[in-house]
């Protein structure tokens, strides 16, 4: 049996007026806590290619992808549960955040766009996001644990 390996998945940074794109990151209202648009990577698709499927899928936007900015772990021991995000700055080429678009997959039922002053009301992971969305540093987040 081979051991269980972390999973590698990609997100999206897109600041529109100054305000941060985040996305509700469990599907069916099980929870509140918010996240940057991406997901898992496929494979034989480049991060970047990933990267852009997954936000379209996610937000009905497409977006070119930049820089990498964060490289997030967090896991659930307990679950053997382990993801490793890699985050880049993103940049929008088209679509707008209408609110009748919805998600194809049925995760995504929430999009936000938060001012750095009102992250402090809202739930979200990774919790270096706002000091990484809103700064041209890289980052590294080592194993934060999973929440919901």
């Amino acid at each position: 049996m081979t051991p269980p390996r972390p999973r590698l998945a990609v997100r999206g940074l897109l600041l529109i007026d100054d305000r941060l794109l985040l996305v509700n990151a469990w599907g069916g209202g099980r929870s509140d806590l918010l996240c940057a648009p991406g997901g898992g990577v496929e494979m034989h698709a480049s991060l970047h290619d990933n990267l852009i499927r997954e936000f379209h899928e996610e937000t009905g936007l497409i977006v070119a992808v930049g820089a990498p900015c964060l490289v997030n772990e967090f896991h659930a021991p307990d679950r053997e549960f382990h993801q490793v995000d890699v985050y880049f700055r993103v940049s929008l080429v088209s679509g707008d955040l209408t609110d009748t678009w919805i998600d194809p997959e049925g995760i995504v039922t929430e999009r936000h766009l938060i001012a750095r002053a009102d992250m402090p009301r809202y739930r979200y992971k990774p919790d270096s996001l706002p000091d990484v969305a809103w700064s041209d540093t890289i980052f590294y987040d080592p194993l934060e644990p999973l929440v919901r």
